[in-house]
């Protein structure tokens, strides 16, 4: 199986994702990681020729779990996933947990992506493109076209809309198991 996570910063797609991926025994492939270089530099920005270069090589294999929302990405996940999974959470839920994550995450001052130096401080609250900002700002925008994308889905992906955590969790047990 091949299996794309999307859904709004904060949702829970890199955990969802790297769970499922565990449980499979396959490949996580984290898009964040593909795009974000050193500096914060933002590869899909920057050069969206080579991201998409890298995301193809990465999902090749016969076998993997992505996650991330990179629009770019997007035909090559839809011409290989064979299942898509959109956490689809209320906004209060979401809010908590990019919350919650951004605060470990400064907190901790740990690299984000191996080998980028990226790490997220608390004095980063404050720029528009943080996470807490940008899921407050996008979290009603996102809904329009991931309705668009599970209705004019290529035939034959299977969908899977999450809208509340033990969805999930039953959904990632019946996946690990299929």
């Amino acid at each position: 199986m091949r299996i794309g996570v999307i859904g709004t910063s904060g949702s829970g797609k890199t955990t969802f994702a790297r769970q499922l991926a565990a449980a499979m025994g396959v490949r996580h492939i984290d898009l964040d990681a593909v795009t974000w270089q050193p500096g914060w530099v933002a590869l899909h920005e920057t050069d969206p020729a080579e991201f998409v270069r890298r995301c193809e090589a990465a999902m090749a294999a016969d076998a993997w779990v992505s996650c991330g929302n990179y629009i770019a990405s997007r035909p090559s996940l839809l011409a290989r996933a064979t299942d898509l999974v959109w956490l689809d959470y209320p906004k209060p839920l979401v809010m908590a947990r990019v919350i919650r994550r951004s605060f470990d995450r400064a907190a901790g001052g740990r690299e984000l992506w191996p080998g980028t130096g990226n790490v997220e401080t608390f004095a980063d609250w404050l720029d528009k493109g943080h996470p807490i900002r940008w899921a407050w700002d996008t979290y009603r925008r996102r809904t329009r076209p991931y309705e668009a994308l599970f209705a004019h889905a290529p035939p034959g992906l299977r969908l899977h809309r999450v809208t509340r955590p033990w969805e999930a969790e039953r959904l990632l047990a019946r996946l690990a198991a299929g």
